[in-house]
């Protein structure tokens, strides 16, 4: 079962040093990092990745925003009719 995330991030917070050309346009490596039990009921942060030097010195990239599965209505689907079989037996 294919799950959708939905994400925002503020723009303004993005590090333009960080923005990177690639062959098809412009990029920015993020992460989703998960956050249960979040106040505002988002499952993940969106924050800039650094590089694992940066890590290891203690750096953290500038959190971008936040990200969840939508809800989705957990009702059951609706039963169909069942095909009619037939059950008769040749003359």
């Amino acid at each position: 079962m294919e799950k959708t995330i939905t994400a925002s991030i503020d723009v303004t917070k993005i590090d333009k040093a960080r923005l990177f050309q690639g062959k098809k346009g412009n990029y920015l490596n993020i992460a989703l990092i998960p956050s249960p039990n979040n106040e505002y009921g988002n499952d993940f942060m969106i924050v800039q990745s650094v590089t694992k030097e940066e890590r290891d010195a203690g750096k953290k990239g500038n959190i971008l925003g936040n990200a969840k599965y939508p809800v989705r209505d957990s009702s059951p689907a609706p039963a169909q009719a069942a095909e009619p079989s037939d059950t008769s037996e040749p003359f």
